[in-house]
């Protein structure tokens, strides 16, 4: 993945992705309605997190994110603030087994490396990745997903990564949810997360759906 991220990761609902994209001329819309965060003292609704994923090539994908985080309770700062936005580009390099604002306003840039594999019994997505931040110090992410049956309509899901930044402190975080599929192009998660970063502890309550459907320059193609 190479954009212009803070962090550009984007699998609902994870922080880590998959080894795949979205078929060409179509658009994955991967959306968490509400969603609540609490960050040592402070908390946090995120309300919403948007990611859209657009096919707009055989084996490549544009992705655009965002979060919008709206403080809770009396503590000090901005009541609301977009964050986590980030504009990347994804491509497939080998086929497998699978089908800001009110922030830092400069940018930064994101290599990422993503492997996925899928037994009888469960899939994989192995992500590594190294960033130049928006606040222009280096920066190392290392993420694992691991997913039940793909067969299941319901399966449990879980993440680890170890997120570290230059003169910040270094990030370990565990997530456990499901995700429902409920039709096909379809499907709705749910998640928490736990994570500590130096001396502060952050717990995340994620939900949301993701919902494919085709548009773009091969939809077009075919109504003509």
């Amino acid at each position: 993945m190479l954009g212009l991220p803070g962090a550009a990761r984007a699998y609902r609902p994870f922080n880590s992705t998959d080894a795949a994209v979205a078929g060409e001329g179509e658009l994955e819309i991967e959306l968490g309605p509400v969603g609540f965060l609490k960050e040592g003292a402070e908390r946090f609704l995120v309300a919403p997190s948007l990611i859209l994923n657009w096919g707009l090539a055989p084996r490549w994908e544009l992705v655009l994110e965002g979060r919008q985080f709206i403080r809770l309770g009396g503590a000090p700062g901005r009541r609301w603030a977009l964050d986590d936005s980030a504009l990347s580009l994804k491509t497939v390099l080998r086929d497998g087994v699978l089908p800001a604002t009110d922030g830092d306003g400069r940018a930064g840039g994101e290599l990422a490396v993503i492997a996925s594999q899928r037994w009888d019994a469960v899939t994989i997505h192995l992500n590594g990745a190294a960033s130049w931040t928006r606040a222009h110090t280096a920066g190392l992410f290392a993420g694992l997903i691991v997913e039940g049956h793909d067969a299941w309509t319901v399966r449990p899901v879980g993440e680890i990564f170890v997120e570290a930044e230059q003169d910040a402190p270094t990030t370990i975080s565990g997530l456990a949810g499901a995700i429902w599929r409920v039709q096909e192009n379809f499907a709705v998660d749910a998640a928490v997360r736990v994570a500590q970063a130096g001396t502060v502890t952050v717990t995340e309550i994620r939900a949301g759906l993701t919902w494919a459907f085709g548009v773009g320059f091969r939809d077009l193609r075919r109504r003509r």
